[in-house]
């Protein structure tokens, strides 16, 4: 007795989308014995174009992820919320340096809201120097001291936060599913 076979298979490479067309016929001759069970069926070679190893495969779906960029975007996220807070105050305190400088008026509601914004983060350094001045205009090295003084602060505390619950390590993890289809 004898079938013939026809297997038709088109191949995408996921790399550079090259597509491959393979279609392989086979002439199976065989003959039916008496005991189903032990049926045995020859096969000649089947005319096949030389394909690559990955002509066999339709779709290839390669997925990377690493298991530890969630608590590292976390992390990453708190050092941030940390240097915009510190931020906030080093803003405050360069405009009462600047205010202090030109020898802005007190009495204007602008001035009035740095100052007392910023008098908190200033007072652990008061009566630190002298400031010298003269018309109006005042030199207040005490702002600059807590401006430096700050901004380490606030370094080392990401640098802590960080150290504590930053996620330094990464892994890739790949997971790459294959799927093969025949056309018969």
């Amino acid at each position: 007795m004898q079938n013939r076979r026809v297997e038709q298979a088109r191949v995408i490479d996921p790399i550079d989308g090259d597509v491959t067309e393979r279609r392989v016929v086979e002439d199976v001759d065989y003959e039916p014995l008496d005991d189903p069970r032990a049926r045995v069926v020859t096969t000649p070679r089947a005319a096949v174009v030389a394909q690559p190893a990955a002509a066999a495969v339709d779709e290839v779906q390669a997925t990377a992820y690493d298991p530890y960029a969630a608590r590292r975007r976390t992390s990453y996220k708190l050092v941030q919320a940390i240097w915009l807070l510190f931020g906030i105050v080093e803003g405050l305190l360069a405009i009462r340096f600047v205010l202090k400088m030109l020898g802005a008026n007190e009495a204007a509601g602008f001035a009035q809201f740095i100052y007392s914004a910023s008098g908190p983060f200033v007072a652990p350094f008061n009566n630190l120097f002298g400031n010298p001045g003269s018309n109006g205009s005042v030199l207040e090295l005490n702002t600059i001291v807590a401006i430096l003084v700050y901004m380490l602060v606030a370094w080392l505390v990401t640098k802590v936060v960080w150290l504590l619950a930053g996620e330094n390590r990464s892994a890739t993890r790949e997971v790459t599913t294959a799927t093969r289809a025949r056309l018969d």
